[in-house]
């Protein structure tokens, strides 16, 4: 069978699954609950005194918060409702107005740019942490100097620290990219002015309002411990499923090979319990997702054993980690950066009659 093909069956199982339609209620009811959190977090760090419980209050707000980011993802994908415009409300109130992130800037770069090509080094710039760090061998290979000692001994130990910048530098982005699409009349769409919208409330709403009762010297505070905080939690969330050496890095020459090759061989899933699903919404199967981006989050795990069926009947890399496992390799993959693959063909895997068990292809280490 094609690619075409294969993808065609599995939407027909999906379909008699009733794995497609969208499951409105449900999700919006674990948004109700990571709002509420977030807000409750916060509620806590500004009636308490003590720094241990403020603490406290910033960990549960975080949590909430990043559960709101996360649903709001199937949004952005329109997998929340039949709707479009229910999907695109939930995604301006999530990623601008809640989290100070753009919206637009988020379809642009993930939704049309990063999924087709994940992990495509100069197309995907997800993939591109240049000059900063080094996450291919070629460019350590490329650098000299300093800059290779760098990559080679130190860029692992630095990144951890690196990561409290991540939330301001996703809402720099971000804003840059909306300035830059307002200021062009070719590209302005009503859609950038009710982003820039969002945001304005978002800084109105977390800066504004707050300095009415309390001190403008603790309301930035708690804003910037809230944003450094986010950052760590983006990355726990979001980079397991590219980030790994097993998440494949391809030449950009490499855009038109195999759409089924490409969205496994360059994603990796990785195993939650409920909770850990509660607040992931989905983004724990990313094979499922790049496979099938548009379809509610709650239905992955449904499918899940369908899709690692048609990996291993097809040759189809198939990897999952236990989450903790799968966010230690994205902090190794800064100390061991894996090669750019050059020909996606010698991704292909020969499972063979005596595979070691599901999710272990032949030749990977058990994890």
């Amino acid at each position: 069978m094609t690619s075409a093909q294969i993808l065609a069956d599995l939407r027909q199982k999906i379909s008699a699954g009733g794995w497609d339609r969208k499951a409105t209620g449900q999700i919006l009811f674990e948004l109700s609950i990571h709002v509420f959190l977030a807000l409750a977090g916060i509620a806590v760090i500004a009636t308490f005194d003590s720094w241990w419980v403020k603490a406290c209050g910033l960990i549960v707000s975080t949590t909430g918060s990043i559960g709101v980011g996360t649903n709001s993802h199937t949004s952005s994908h329109y997998g929340t409702s039949d709707r479009k415009w229910v999907n695109e409300l939930l995604s301006y109130f999530g990623y601008p107005f809640f989290l100070g992130l753009s919206a637009t800037f988020w379809w642009h770069q993930h939704v049309t740019i990063h999924h087709p090509s994940p992990n495509l080094i100069g197309v995907d710039d997800d993939a591109d942490l240049s000059p900063w760090f080094a996450m291919t061998q070629a460019e350590i290979q490329a650098a000299s100097g300093l800059r290779r000692w760098y990559y080679e001994k130190a860029q692992w130990l630095v990144f951890p620290l690196a990561l409290a910048a991540n939330g301001f530098n996703f809402t720099k982005t971000g804003v840059v990219y909306l300035i830059r699409m307002l200021r062009d009349p070719e590209k302005r769409r009503t859609a950038h002015w009710i982003d820039l919208t969002a945001l304005m409330l978002h800084f109105g709403c977390y800066l504004g309002l707050p300095v009415l009762f309390f001190s403008a010297r603790d309301v930035l505070t708690v804003y910037l411990f809230r944003t450094v905080s986010l950052g760590y939690a983006m990355f726990v969330m979001q980079a397991p499923g590219h980030f790994p050496a097993e998440a494949a890095r391809l030449s950009a020459d490499q855009r038109k090979t195999d759409h089924l090759l490409i969205q496994t061989a360059n994603s990796v899933d990785f195993r939650a319990g409920f909770i850990g699903r509660l607040f992931s919404s989905g983004l724990g199967y990313q094979i499922e997702h790049h496979l099938f981006p548009n379809l509610s989050h709650v239905h992955y795990r449904k499918i899940s054993p369908m899709i690692e069926q048609m990996c291993r009947e097809n040759g189809f890399p198939y990897h999952s980690y236990s989450w903790d496992s799968v966010v230690w390799k994205c902090w190794m993959v800064l100390r061991y950066p894996p090669p750019i693959v050059n020909d996606a063909g010698t991704l292909r895997i020969n499972f063979g009659e005596a595979d070691s068990g599901p999710s272990q292809p032949s030749g990977m280490a058990a994890d």
